[in-house]
């Protein structure tokens, strides 16, 4: 089912005008699904345009751009990060990926580094091939030795929109420079915290998440 979207620009929802806060607030909740309980916020989950607090992530299957076959996140057995980017971008992205990259890292040090997936997925195929996003992984310092890092690649613009707009409700929308190689896009800000089970733990909507923060709910979500 397609989701409604949403323009992080604007920070608010495409079609509402959304604005509901989705901090943690401590354990329990009622809900068997998952373990942190639900955020203190002016909306259901059922509500907002994008997989949130106890829905279970759509079931669609991106390609990763470095390995062989597709991946599902609901059925990846690990807790996941999911976020959505672009390596042109030189605004919000990097920041995004970074938050990834530094708790990899701390995953790593902290000994827990196989209990945890990093799934960034691409909204521009045509650029972001295998070539280019391993030179982005250099530049952002990100492991892809590790084994828990995939960055997803949809194999189409169409797929993109399919993928990031109708089943995860980010939309992107493409700008139109002079230079047609140098286009840019608006975009949301959405970070995913989806446990091994395939449902959402955490909805971060921010465009600098806080590295604390997603640490100490994946802890409390792996048990750790």
């Amino acid at each position: 089912m397609r989701r409604r979207t949403f323009l992080g620009g604007a920070g608010v929802a495409a079609t509402t005008g959304l604005s509901g806060c989705l901090g943690a607030v401590g354990l329990g909740g009622g809900n068997p699904d998952v373990t942190l309980s639900e955020p203190d916020r002016e909306y259901d989950s059922a509500d907002l345009p994008y997989p949130a607090w106890g829905e279970r992530v759509p079931d669609v299957r991106v390609s990763a751009a470095l390995a062989d076959g597709p991946v599902a996140v609901r059925e990846l057995q690990t807790a996941s990060f999911v976020t959505f980017f672009y390596s042109h971008c030189r605004t919000v992205c990097p920041v995004l990926v970074a938050a990834l990259r530094n708790l990899q890292a701390r995953a790593a040090q902290s000994g827990y580094g196989d209990r945890v997936t990093f799934l960034p997925t691409t909204f521009d195929p045509a650029r972001d091939d295998a070539e280019r996003l391993r030179a982005y992984a250099a530049e952002m310092n990100v492991d892809l030795s590790a084994g828990n890092w995939e960055f997803l690649r949809p194999a189409s613009r169409d797929r993109a929109e399919t993928v990031v707009t109708d089943a995860f409700g980010v939309t992107f929308e493409r700008t139109e420079p002079e230079n047609m190689d140098q286009y840019m896009f608006a975009h949301a800000a959405l970070t995913l915290l989806v446990n091994a089970d395939g449902y959402v733990e955490r909805a971060y909507r921010t465009k600098s998440p806080a590295e604390d923060e997603l640490a100490a709910d994946l802890e409390t979500v792996i048990g750790v």
